[in-house]
């Protein structure tokens, strides 16, 4: 990462409050110097707020429900957190450099047009977590308002969807507000827990089980690997001076320090459940905390967790799909019809998955997002050694938008190498929709995402080398980011207000 100037904390001006009043107006476009806001202790708070939500627990306790103790699932648990979110930290750094999505700089190594290889299964997969979570915040919805389970799906996509459209600004202030919630329910429900259960006893058994560690490791790191593909989605508003290091140790303690407590609780859960959480995992951690009215403010905290990260989700799916829609159109901008119609189109699609998983299908299509995730440790591994080592953070920004320019339309080295990190991870996956021929030999473990980021590393660094004259430029070149009329109209009255308020995120 390169030298910081700053620590990213410029005060935003007029052009800032015009593009961050309430709803957001740009979309897939590099964001001006004029609109950059913010500082990096952002994106602490929003993804600490993410991770500690229902499903990270149920990632925390499958760890002992497939197998490992609840002492070696906790160090193994960290482990994968560390290593997954490190890399998906290094993601995040560049957002405030480029100021663009994270699925556009894909197109500077697999070409404007070739970046849709990757996108397809980065929007079926976020469709599936949408979908996934949606069942799960919708039982909370449902208890919480008597309404059953099929109403409070409706409710809460309906909720996410309205979210995702205002869009940044509020997606921030939502992750603020999801931390503290969060923490607070959390500290409480860790109480109730160990007054059911001594921790000494849960963590006594000290078997260590090397398939089951390495599986637990698999969870967490498969868990952080998931939020790169939207990553710098989240981050591309920071000013263009933030500190690199400032964001990636942002990104990494808040994303690490959130699903480790959330993971954590949920395999001492288990452990303690005697296996009494898996199939109900909302009821049983609800009943943990009590009846009555202390039921209902923890179903709206499930409700609200789930929110955070499903509008996360919904976010980065419509940025995912613009990003391959627009490489094959030319387009740069979109209205804010169209932003709406694209949101929606997701949250559809999520809703119908939702409700027709809600039962045993939801198992199977869960598993089978699971197996997804072996293509985007290869893009990771791509994307990451052409920025930091390549490229050397330097891109031509107006060039990710036209085919004929130094990228290309397709760019087969970094596709070769892709279906390559793909396939080779196959003989070590294990998951109940495919087992690779290698994990029995492994004793049952599944290392393919470790095959997945280092292999295409490798690979990438050395066929890259061969048209880097051609496509790395002597210094970042912006194009008419920083031009005056390609930021928006000047503030008005209500925006310096709304400003006012929010520019702190």
């Amino acid at each position: 990462m390169s030298a910081p100037r700053s620590t990213g904390t410029t005060p935003p001006s007029a052009g800032a409050a015009a593009s961050g009043g309430l709803v957001e107006r740009r979309s897939i476009e590099a964001v001006p110097d004029a609109e950059r806001h913010g500082r990096p202790f952002s994106q602490f708070t929003l993804w600490f707020g993410a991770n500690l939500q229902i499903t990270a627990v149920v990632t925390g306790a499958l760890a002992v429900v497939l197998g490992a103790d609840a002492f070696w699932s906790l160090i193994a648990l960290l482990l994968g957190n560390l290593l997954g979110g490190a890399v998906m930290a290094l993601h995040s750094a560049q957002g405030p450099r480029l100021g663009l999505p994270q699925m556009i700089s894909s197109r500077a190594q697999f070409g404007v047009y070739g970046a849709i290889v990757p996108l397809v299964c980065v929007v079926v997969m976020y469709v599936g977590f949408f979908a996934s979570g949606t069942v799960l915040a919708g039982q909370a919805v449902g208890h919480l308002t008597h309404l059953g389970d099929v109403t409070g799906i409706v409710v809460f996509a309906l909720a996410t969807a309205l979210t995702a459209v205002v869009g940044y600004r509020v997606i921030h202030r939502l992750g603020r507000v999801a931390s503290i919630v969060g923490a607070l329910a959390f500290l409480y429900l860790g109480v109730r827990l160990l007054q059911r259960a001594s921790l000494g006893d849960l963590l006594a058994d000290h078997s260590f089980h090397l398939p089951a560690f390495l599986l637990a490791i698999s969870l967490s790191a498969s868990w952080q690997l998931a939020f790169g593909p939207y990553v710098a989605d989240y981050s591309r508003y920071l000013p263009r001076d933030t500190s690199p290091r400032a964001t990636f140790w942002c990104t990494l303690g808040g994303t690490v320090l959130g699903s480790q407590w959330s993971m954590a609780f949920g395999a001492l859960a288990a452990a303690a459940s005697a296996g009494a959480i898996a199939g109900d995992e909302v009821g049983y951690v609800v009943g943990l905390g009590g009846t009555g009215i202390i039921a209902s403010v923890l179903y709206f905290v499930i409700a609200l967790g789930k929110l955070t990260i499903n509008v996360l989700n919904t976010y980065g799916g419509f940025m995912s799909v613009l990003t391959g829609v627009t490489g094959f159109r030319a387009q740069r901008t979109l209205s804010q019809r169209g932003r709406a119609g694209y949101v929606l189109a997701i949250m559809l699609a999520g809703t119908v998955v939702a409700l027709l998983g809600r039962g045993n299908f939801l198992d199977s299509f869960s598993t089978f997002l699971l197996f997804l995730l072996i293509f985007f440790t290869p893009w990771s591994a791509i994307n990451l050694v052409d920025y930091y080592v390549i490229a050397k953070e330097r891109y031509d920004l107006p060039a990710l938008s036209d085919p004929n320019g130094r990228y290309g339309g397709w760019r087969w080295r970094a596709i070769i190498t892709y279906v390559l990190g793909i396939l080779l991870q196959l003989p070590f996956i294990s998951t109940e929709f495919y087992t690779g021929p290698l994990v029995d030999p492994l004793g049952g473990a599944d290392i393919s995402w470790i095959v997945g980021l280092v292999v295409p590393a490798a690979l990438y660094a050395l066929l890259a080398r061969g048209d880097r004259a051609a496509r790395v430029p002597e210094e970042m070149i912006w194009g008419g980011v920083e031009s005056p009329e390609d930021a928006l109209p000047p503030a008005t009255a209500e925006d310096k207000a709304a400003l006012a308020g929010g520019a702190a995120g």
